[in-house]
């Protein structure tokens, strides 16, 4: 880690942590973080925002994913500070051959304002500075943006996304 990040154990699991802005004091209601666990959170299914810049790539697939892989643990959304016209079609083509998921017919960019209070926010690694989103439990997955890359780029963020899913699917059953 660099300064200022730190390590969060969750079960067995080694989750990295960053602050959004290491000039600034760590507090914790400065930055928005709260690295509770997500037991706190079960009374009904959590609500999780997976939060990028855009809206319309990465945050977008784990919103897909999320639905698909852990709709009888979680509530999935995604949303960024800033919309696109349209999802990244490369994310939207290989998310179909993959998944069979068309996200441009069942999904959209959106806005932080546009979803609900949420209980968990993923941000996906945004190289800038996070969006901030109230939340009880906050984590940071640092993925790549595969915008303009290869289908193999896109492939394995997928595939990160996918394990990172199931992953949160199984600290969410176990500590809730």
């Amino acid at each position: 880690p660099t300064t200022g990040d730190s390590l969060l154990k969750m079960g067995s699991l080694w989750i990295q942590t960053y602050r959004l802005n290491p000039s600034k004091p760590s507090s914790q209601e400065s930055h928005g973080f709260n690295h509770g666990s997500v037991k706190n959170v079960r009374d009904k299914l959590p609500k999780v925002a997976f939060v990028c810049v855009h809206n319309s790539c990465r945050s977008q697939i784990a919103e897909a994913l999320g639905k698909l892989l852990a709709s009888d643990v979680f509530e999935s959304y995604s949303a960024g500070t800033e919309t696109k016209p349209k999802i990244n079609q490369d994310a939207v083509r290989l998310m179909k051959q993959k998944y069979q998921i068309d996200m441009q017919k069942t999904q959209y960019s959106k806005l932080l304002s546009d979803i609900p209070p949420v209980d968990i926010v993923i941000t996906m690694g945004c190289n800038v500075n996070c969006p901030y989103l109230p939340c009880k439990y906050r984590e940071d997955w640092g993925l790549q943006d595969p915008t303009g890359k290869s289908d193999e780029e896109f492939e394995r963020v997928i595939e990160a996304i996918h394990t990172n899913i199931l992953k949160l699917r199984k600290r969410i059953e176990v500590e809730g």
